[in-house]
């Protein structure tokens, strides 16, 4: 491991450059504390949802953050972390306070195109599941210039594309762990509520006024087949909804999203 050249908290465990940070994360975590980060300013194989790629062309923030989260809590990890990654957006830059919206179930959007991506990745023990949060951040990509077309990355958007100044790594790093702290702390409350609150009572009105999806005509993929309908919000287990054109209202634990915005572009 080569370490910045710049004094670093305790925290961060810095990589010059890996594969995956959540790779990395996943083979040394018996040796990784709750709320440790790690870093790499050149990740070379990231990896995203369902077994897909994930690009991280130079100025990408790519980082994996441990956290110890309740079993019972990791089917809304990922929405959390969207939060996080919302907050420490607005925390940086204030000019985007309620601009951002979170795509169900694992993807922060800028004016309807993605900013960043979300991979938990989680081992149990007993009650208590150690989670890698990895997260990918367009801070100040050139896409174009990282010969990387619309089929390849989707429609992206980079923060430097709607702000002459742009967050420093560090700060962005210190503002993410401290929401996702902060997440984790709220999941472990709900699961030692004595009422049995596992319905995130916390988090769901942040979560419900971020709905990018909300009121849209999409497809939910999954491995048997495609089931289209109007997104009807989250549920109180953090679940899609989907309302099926004969006005039946089905719920998703996962799935990948396939949508048209309405007056807008396509977002995947």
């Amino acid at each position: 491991m080569t370490r910045s050249p710049l004094p670093l908290p305790a925290w961060l465990h810095w990589l010059e450059t890996c594969p995956s940070t959540n790779t990395w994360s996943i083979a040394h975590l018996a040796k990784l504390q709750h709320g440790d980060v790690v870093f790499t300013p050149r990740q070379t194989a990231g990896r995203g949802q369902h077994g897909r790629s994930w690009y991280s062309p130079e100025g990408v923030l790519t980082a994996s953050f441990v956290l110890e989260v309740p079993v019972a809590q990791l089917p809304v990890i990922s929405l959390g972390a969207g939060l996080a990654v919302i907050y420490a957006v607005e925390d940086s830059l204030p000019a985007l306070q309620g601009v951002l919206q979170l795509k169900w179930p694992n993807d922060v959007l800028l004016e309807g195109r993605k900013l960043a991506g979300i991979l938990c990745e989680a081992s149990a023990h007993g009650n208590m599941s150690r989670v890698v949060v990895g997260i990918g951040l367009n801070r100040q990509v050139e896409f174009e210039q990282a010969e990387l077309n619309e089929r390849t990355i989707g429609q992206a958007i980079s923060l430097h594309h709607v702000s002459p100044v742009v967050p420093e790594p560090l700060l962005l790093l210190e503002r993410l762990r401290h929401y996702l702290l902060q997440t984790a702390g709220l999941l472990q409350s709900a699961s030692n509520d004595p009422l049995g609150s596992a319905q995130l009572n916390a988090l769901l009105p942040a979560l419900r006024s971020r709905d990018a999806l909300l009121g849209q005509p999409i497809t939910v993929e999954l491995n048997g087949g495609c089931i289209a309908g109007e997104a009807a919000g989250i549920s109180d287990l953090g679940h899609l909804l989907l309302q099926l054109p004969n006005g039946e209202v089905r719920s998703f634990v996962s799935g990948h999203i396939l949508w048209q915005q309405r007056g807008g572009r396509s977002s995947y």
